[in-house]
């Protein structure tokens, strides 16, 4: 047997570059690179064999966090077929994983952490940032890694590396159960050499296949969708990863079906196709919603059915309604007692509509007139709604309204947690796939800049367009630097209404008054309630190189978006908003408790509604 002698290191970087994925007839290269921060851990291992290589490029991160979020954003862009890799050191660096990793696994989206470890010899130990567990010597902080991981090992032998990369391209590679891999690297084993088979080297195609459920489930399914008098077609992230959107419209088309849309699945179909309703659920339309509650039968697709869509499991109010899951992962395929088919997307969509059209649709002309009134209604409602502001500052619905006429169909909008997320879902109009790109499995702070940057990398046309509030800026913003380093052209709009403003209306919402989500000084009084704290974002992102400018109006905006169309790096653009100009929620309730006892008046109202709105929470069959 020929063997190759080489770090455990060099080898494991080696094994990464020979990694090909190939679907529909099309093959690529599946790692785009390694995203890194160097200390004591990964410096004369990892980053040795980084340094004296060149198949796989090296992108220097400004904090660890912030590129998982660039990497997973990488492969959602690309549809899950190509992944990034992320190495760190062994203290704070690998910890700082977690928050990522969990993004990443909830959201079914691969990316390979390589955090180094300490000692496997324990020769040295306890080393500096070294966790001394007093029950095991066998712990270290990378075990927090252990439940936001879909697959975890600890290389302590070179070898090892032989069996646990196969596993580890396995789960990154599968669409049922991919999310964050993590292969712990010691420090003393990451520069132990082997003689490995010069086989484990060559390149490797993993095939992603195109499974079909049984053809009885099929034809049930089909069945069922041609018996029901009120259908309705859930379009979630699963369209967008099986490249189905094509399949789906035929489908709606031909069946006649009305589809909602959650927010992975939102520019599946185009904003203004016929079926389209708008989305579902807690961040809804009144369309989707009203549908939704009179539903007999559900076709969802690519959907894990989490709360924000289901209303807490509210929103589907006839006692007979019957659900269908078609989903690559069984488990989300079986939720709400849903007929099971456990399949690709656009290959069961397409067997669907075949069975379909070969057996007919029942037509339903009732009920598709109620879906063409209320789409009308909610377009109308959409236009009213993003109208210019009343007061000296814009809503932010107008404001995303402007940057939406501003978007063209090859742009993407990057944008996750707060209360944008809930206005785009509702206001924004996808003209195209993959324009829409939200994180909102793990509705996560601080995503947008680092995931707009993993975009513009996987983007080969087209302007990425990042929507972010002022909180979350705070939070995150580094990547800005990152953005200039690599030449990826970001236009950035920060929205400062000075406050956490999701959480601030949700606490007044459920009777309070929005303590502790306003960035004011601590006033005479002891609490936050002094002067709103003055942060000039346009200066604070031109100190990092970036072009940048605060606008005051609608006007100043469009002419800002116009020249950082034309400019030659990542322009930042902050807008003051109206924070008591909001969008409402449209017939969909969340399930956030309120305290049972309290002295407020408005906190026991509140407790009254909540205990009514319950009672319409429902266990599906």
């Amino acid at each position: 047997m020929q063997t190759v002698r080489r770090t455990m290191a060099q080898a494991l970087l080696g094994f990464l570059a020979a990694q090909r994925v190939r679907r529909d007839g099309r093959e690529f290269p599946l790692f785009g690179g390694v995203f890194g921060i160097f200390g004591h851990g990964n410096v004369a291992g990892l980053g040795q064999a980084l340094e004296e290589q060149n198949e796989l490029r090296f992108y220097q991160a400004r904090n660890e966090q912030a590129m998982v979020h660039t990497a997973v954003a990488y492969a959602k862009q690309h549809r899950r077929l190509r992944v990034m890799a992320c190495t760190t050191s062994i203290g704070p660096g690998a910890t700082n994983l977690c928050t990522g990793a969990a993004g990443a696994t909830i959201n079914r989206l691969p990316v390979l952490l390589l955090p180094g470890d300490v000692f496997a010899s324990r020769r040295p130990g306890p080393v500096l940032q070294q966790l001394e567990h007093p029950n095991s010597q066998d712990l270290s902080v990378n075990d927090c890694l252990r439940p936001v991981s879909k697959y975890w090992d600890r290389i302590n032998r070179p070898e090892q590396l032989l069996t646990s990369l196969p596993e580890a391209l396995r789960v990154l590679t599968s669409p049922a159960e991919t999310g964050a891999v993590t292969v712990a690297l010691p420090q003393d084993v990451q520069a132990e050499a082997f003689d490995y088979p010069a086989s484990f080297f060559e390149p490797r195609v993993h095939r992603i296949p195109r499974p079909l459920p049984e053809e009885e489930l099929l034809v049930e399914a089909a069945r069922l969708l041609a018996a029901a008098k009120r259908p309705l077609v859930i379009v979630g992230g699963g369209v967008w990863y099986s490249e189905a959107e094509e399949e789906l419209a035929a489908l709606c088309t031909d069946g006649v079906l009305p589809a909602a849309e959650t927010q992975a699945g939102k520019g599946m179909l185009a904003w203004d196709h016929g079926a389209n309703l708008g989305g579902l659920g807690v961040t809804g339309s009144a369309a989707a919603n009203l549908i939704a509650a009179e539903a007999d039968l559900v076709l969802c697709v690519g959907t894990r059915l989490s709360d924000f869509t289901t209303a807490s499991k509210t929103l589907f109010q006839d006692p007979e309604v019957r659900f269908i899951g078609l989903n690559l992962d069984p488990a989300d395929a079986v939720k709400h007692g849903a007929l099971p088919l456990c399949g690709d997307a656009k290959a069961t969509l397409a067997a669907l509509r075949r069975i379909l059209v070969e057996n007919g649709a029942a037509p339903r002309p009732d009920y598709q007139l109620r879906c063409v009134e209320l789409r009308a209604a909610w377009r109308a409602e959409v236009d009213r709604l993003t109208a210019a502001s009343r007061g000296p500052r814009p809503s932010q619905a107008a404001v995303l309204s402007a940057i939406n006429a501003f978007t063209q169909p090859e742009d993407t909008m990057v944008c996750a947690a707060g209360s944008m997320p809930g206005d785009l879902h509702k206001l924004w109009r996808a003209s195209a796939p993959g324009q829409y790109h939200l994180e909102y499995g793990y509705s996560c702070m601080g995503y947008e800049l680092a995931g707009g940057l993993g975009v513009a990398l996987a983007k080969e046309q087209g302007d990425t367009i990042v929507l972010v509030g002022d909180g979350s800026y705070l939070m995150m913003h580094g990547e800005l630097l990152t953005s200039l380093q690599e030449h990826l052209r970001l236009i950035v709009v920060v929205m400062v209404n000075q406050a956490f403003a999701s959480i601030d209306a949700l606490s007044r919402g459920l009777g309070s008054a929005g303590f502790g989500n306003r960035f004011r000084q601590r006033g005479p009084s002891g609490q936050l309630d002094g002067p709103p704290l003055a942060v000039d974002f346009a200066a604070n992102a031109a100190s990092l190189g970036c072009l940048a400018e605060n606008v005051g109006s609608l006007e100043d905006l469009r002419v800002a978006l116009a020249k950082a169309r034309a400019a030659d790096r990542t322009t930042v653009i902050a807008i003051e908003t109206d924070p008591l100009h909001t969008v409402p929620g449209f017939h969909a309730w969340w399930d956030v408790p309120v305290a049972e006892v309290s002295s407020s008046e408005a906190v026991r109202a509140a407790r009254t509604r909540y205990e009514q709105q319950r009672e319409k929470e429902r266990w599906y069959r």
